[in-house]
């Protein structure tokens, strides 16, 4: 990808990316009717807002959104992957801690690992990145 190109189109791409996770995350619990869990409440949190800031930062091509992007993609991926480890198994936590959705509940298991907190976590890094190469790429 060349510093045009990113400049050009990373903000879109990464609004693009915080919309797909956030009509998917509606998709599975208004239309599937998945009930989400704590950990999974706290992503939504952290993508939903992506999706208005990265809208603005795109239309005025405003770079220096990236500052307020960062902490939430990042927090946002820390989430995913402890939720992932704890679906799998690595960690274990009481049924009490996380609500009346147990965290480690499997909705969605594609091709035995693609889960719903690694779709999440996956937007989080792919945002992440393209925040950060297409701010890079400004300078």
């Amino acid at each position: 990808m060349s510093k045009k190109w990113l400049r050009d189109n990373g903000m879109h791409l990464s609004w693009l990316l915080a919309l797909i996770a956030t009509l998917g995350s509606l998709y599975f619990s208004e239309i599937m009717n998945f009930l989400p869990c704590k950990l999974c409440w706290y992503q939504r949190i952290l993508m939903y807002p992506l999706v208005v800031i990265l809208g603005i930062a795109a239309v005025r091509r405003d770079y220096k959104l990236t500052i307020y992007v960062l902490p939430l993609t990042i927090w946002g991926a820390c989430i995913s992957v402890y939720h992932v480890l704890l679906q799998s198994g690595v960690f274990h936590e009481s049924g009490a801690a996380c609500g009346p959705i147990p965290c480690d509940v499997d909705y969605l298991n594609w091709l035995g690992f693609i889960t719903i907190p690694m779709l999440a976590g996956t937007a989080f890094i792919l945002i992440t990145i393209l925040q950060y190469l297409t701010y890079r790429a400004t300078k």
